[in-house]
């Protein structure tokens, strides 16, 4: 087994397409993965929906997380995540909110897979008043069956308190039966946030290197440069083939969230 921080010393945040191929069907060993917060139908949406579809279609990714996708019938919106799903084709999706089912609006996070979706759940995260969800799919990777959780944790700075009861609230409701496992999404906080020990210990690694990137966070909106959108996969069972920022470049001005997005390859071991 390679040792973790020898994995982690030699990674770069090189582009996907210099890293692996697709990878085959037949016999999978390799997923490529891809988290976006779309900011739900902040600014222009109909201008910034196919530039989501562009980036997560240069991505080639098998799973996609997506944070801050809403549904809203009053004012005509269908959920942003089946909508992003049939514009790329092939996806399946499944959606969680903390809101009713059946309620007019509802605003959540998603998983889309394009490999077969053996299993599925979706939980409420711990405290409950900060309205939080994961959602989880396990897959069949070419045989090999793999869990990927998508999240959004609490985002005020001085949270490091919340996010830790969420993140060990997340990892006491999964199975515990040596599936390997990713968790992805927007995690409102750097690796160096005591809030994601559990995800930043030797039990993990992030498919994107610390200060690989300078931020995930759109300065065009206004935001400080901080890198909080992750995919974290097991040590044990993975290894990082090639991770990058996506969704960084505007068309005509118009960039396609208030995030950039994070793509990468996971080789499993």
């Amino acid at each position: 087994m390679l040792d973790r921080r020898a994995v982690l010393a030699g990674l770069t945040a090189a582009p996907l397409a210099a890293c692996a191929t697709a990878p085959d069907r037949r016999g999978a060993r390799e997923m490529r993965l891809a988290t976006f917060n779309i900011w739900h139908n902040q600014g222009d949406w109909a201008a910034r929906l196919p530039l989501l579809v562009e980036a997560l279609r240069e991505t080639d990714a098998d799973v996609i997380g997506l944070q801050e996708v809403l549904e809203d019938a009053a004012v005509g919106l269908p959920n942003q995540a089946r909508t992003i799903a049939a514009a790329l084709g092939g996806y399946e999706v499944r959606f969680s909110s903390a809101d009713a089912e059946g309620a007019p609006r509802r605003y959540g996070n998603a998983i889309l897979s394009r490999l077969p979706v053996i299993a599925s759940d979706w939980k409420k995260l711990e405290p409950l008043d900060d309205y939080r969800t994961a959602v989880r799919v396990r897959v069949d990777l070419g045989g090999r069956e793999v869990d990927v959780v998508n999240t959004h944790l609490a985002w005020q700075p001085d949270q490091a308190a919340t996010r830790a009861r969420q993140v060990a609230d997340l990892m006491d409701w999964l199975p515990d039966d040596g599936t390997p496992l990713v968790v992805m999404g927007d995690f409102n906080a750097a690796l160096s946030d005591p809030g994601l020990a559990v995800l930043t210990g030797p039990g993990f690694f992030s498919a994107l290197p610390d200060r690989a990137a300078a931020t995930t966070l759109n300065p065009a909106q206004g935001h400080a440069l901080r890198v909080i959108d992750h995919i974290f996969a097991e040590a044990a069972q993975f290894v990082a083939v090639g991770a990058k920022i996506i969704g960084d470049v505007p068309t005509a001005g118009v960039h396609p969230s208030d995030h950039f997005g994070v793509a990468a390859i996971l080789g499993l071991r």
